[in-house]
């Protein structure tokens, strides 16, 4: 897996890219969080599961970030590890990460993902994953 990121004006953009979509996805989900501090400093204590339905790609990749981060939020965490599974249009996730603490470098908040330069795509062998998000 590959996270990579580009530029964007007041934003940013973020590319996830692996042999499947579901790496794509986990890529993808390493860029957003890493642009909130280093995730190699982030335990992977507590595990949050939860699933969704969407059967547009490029909307699955903006609810998987957009879920993320609100779980994020919402228990004040920050996430290291990312597991995604696609059955048709059921895509059931799991986030590890531990809660922030003084310990943890921050970095820029990512408020959300956008439809901004949205794509899910397979390259070849690769797919890729991208979109902008908002710092």
């Amino acid at each position: 897996m590959i996270s990579l990121y580009f530029e964007h004006d007041a934003d940013v953009g973020i590319i996830g890219r692996g042999s499947t979509i579901e790496q794509a996805f986990e890529s993808a989900a390493e860029a957003v969080f890493s642009i909130m501090t280093n995730l190699e400093t982030v335990q992977p204590d507590i595990s949050v599961a939860f699933e969704f339905e969407e059967e547009d790609l490029e909307l699955a990749l903006v609810t998987w970030l957009n879920l993320l981060l609100g779980k994020a939020r919402e228990l004040g965490m920050v996430f290291c590890r990312f597991h995604i599974h696609r059955q048709g249009n059921l895509w059931n996730a799991e986030a590890l990460g531990e809660k922030w603490h003084a310990d943890l470098e921050r970095g820029v908040e990512v408020k959300g993902a956008t439809l901004t330069m949205l794509s899910v795509k397979q390259i070849g062998a690769i797919w890729e994953a991208r979109c902008v998000v908002d710092v």
